[in-house]
């Protein structure tokens, strides 16, 4: 089965390169690679850090998403701002929320990897089948197609089922500011305190739901191209360059973190647990995710998405598997290899 998948694949790259000019190829290849590389890694700076409940580092790094996103849109000059862009930033913002837990529960590597399984599989579905409004794919080779969806599914029931060795740091800055040292609690969050057994269960459920929610949220840029076609649609006109909705995501993402993050300290009676040292690194997070859209957004002008979206998904999640796995030790050395050529046959999809 994966044989031929792959050679569906290789067949498919191989006509797209004999009919596209070789700098455009170059330009795109390179620029695949480099969100693989940047989405893989954005959660490296924090990995080692203290992030408590994770509210004030997931602001912190859609604040730097949105900064990013406003120096790159000076650059790019992008035209008219689509509101419903927005929209897609909140839903991934709202997965971003669940971050800091399921790298805390599960790890680095493996969280990344079912989300970035469930993630493939939503947009795959989405786009396959015209959910949300958009328009469906028609695929050369469907029987290939849906194999492909299965074997991702197969790969991230698998990945369930891995041993990770998630083990708790502790940092010279245990006590967050703004609140008094004496109502520190022994844990600094929830899911410090829950057994591993659960911990597990729970960083698996928050990892597919992320996924879900990443899944979906480019599906508002793919409904403004689909429908800038159409005389009679309140799109009609809009640009067909992906990297020209990046400023209105963005917005979207900082939109939401800062309202979830009000929420936050709303509920936590004006006392959030802030770290310092979170700052930096949440900042360094957010810069390596915008850079990585753009990357991948460029990478769609000259590969087309089919191309780059199951790279790209499958992709991070075999770095994020490497940083786990060789640096952060948190999966086990006898499933190393099965997974990662499991996980990479799963980029075939499309």
């Amino acid at each position: 089965m994966i044989y031929f998948i792959v050679n569906a694949n290789i067949i498919n790259i191989v006509s797209f390169f004999n009919s596209t000019n070789v700098t455009f190829f170059a330009y795109g290849l390179t620029a695949n690679i480099a969100a693989v590389l940047l989405y893989g890694s954005t959660f490296v700076p924090v990995k080692k850090i203290e992030t408590g409940d994770g509210m004030f580092y997931n602001w912190v790094s859609c604040a730097s998403i949105w900064v990013v996103a406003m120096l790159g849109d000076i650059f790019f000059q992008s035209p008219k701002f689509h509101p419903l862009a927005m929209l897609g930033g909140a839903i991934w913002a709202t997965g971003s929320v669940t971050v800091v837990t399921i790298v805390k529960a599960i790890g680095l590597g493996l969280g990344i990897l079912i989300w970035g399984s469930s993630s493939l599989l939503m947009g795959w579905a989405s786009s396959r089948f015209g959910w949300f409004g958009i328009d469906p794919q028609d695929v050369s080779k469907p029987v290939l197609n849906y194999c492909g969806a299965a074997l991702c599914l197969v790969s991230g029931m698998i990945f369930v089922f891995v041993k990770s060795d998630v083990k708790l740091h502790l940092e010279p800055e245990t006590v967050p500011l703004l609140i008094e040292r004496v109502s520190i609690p022994s844990a600094a969050y929830w899911i410090d305190a829950v057994g591993p057994k659960q911990r597990r269960i729970i960083g698996c459920l928050l990892a597919v739901v992320s996924g879900l929610l990443y899944g979906c949220s480019f599906v508002p840029i793919l409904y403004i191209k689909n429908h800038s076609m159409c005389p009679d649609s309140a799109f009609y006109g809009a640009s067909d360059y992906d990297v020209d909705y990046v400023p209105a995501q963005t917005s979207g993402v900082f939109v939401a973190s800062t309202v979830y993050f009000t929420i936050y300290c709303a509920v936590m009676k004006s006392k959030p647990r802030v770290y310092s040292r979170v700052i930096l690194p949440g900042f360094l997070s957010g810069l390596m995710w915008t850079v990585g859209t753009y990357s991948w957004f460029l990478a769609n002008n000259y590969l087309t998405s089919v191309i780059t979206f199951p790279i790209v998904t499958a992709g991070y999640g075999l770095v994020a598997a490497l940083w786990g796995s060789l640096v952060f030790r948190e999966i086990k050395v006898r499933m190393k290899t099965f997974i990662f050529h499991l996980f990479c046959s799963s980029d075939n999809l499309f």
